[in-house]
């Protein structure tokens, strides 16, 4: 008999959260991760923290720019991972843009610039499907 028999085990979920932060020009917060390129910060819920404060700390953490948050928009949740991407508009409140472990560079891009920039396709989806009114709330599987 085995020594775990009988004991629960929760089942291995990710729950992130994601900011668009746009600054007083219509600007788009994007920062250059090492491993995907550019794209919005966030980054994984902890333990006991609330979606809206994770995407406060992720924010603040990659970028540099403390933010309020001003909207929810809605969750991408990828099914066969088990992986919730929660995205909330933000505005930023303080700060300045600073580089991190988790970002080689940040800066405030226009749209169209930003669009040409992200270059992982669900990416770009993400952020479109934010900046259409008429999409929120969403809730998108894939």
């Amino acid at each position: 008999m085995s020594s775990n028999q009988g004991m629960y085990t929760p089942p291995k979920h990710i729950v992130s959260a994601a900011t668009i932060v746009l600054n007083d020009k219509g600007e788009l917060l994007l920062i250059k991760g090492p491993r995907m390129g550019w794209e919005m910060p966030g980054g994984q819920v902890e333990e006991g923290e609330s979606l809206k404060e994770a995407a406060i700390r992720e924010t603040r953490e990659e970028s540099g720019i403390e933010v309020e948050i001003t909207k929810f928009f809605g969750i991408f949740q990828n099914v066969e991972q088990s992986i919730c991407n929660t995205l909330f508009l933000a505005k930023p409140v303080g700060g300045t843009p600073t580089t991190s472990e988790e970002s080689l560079e940040v800066g405030y891009f226009p749209i169209e610039k930003a669009f040409e920039m992200v270059t992982f396709p669900n990416f770009r989806e993400r952020i479109r499907y934010c900046l259409d009114d008429e999409m929120h709330p969403f809730c998108v599987e894939f």
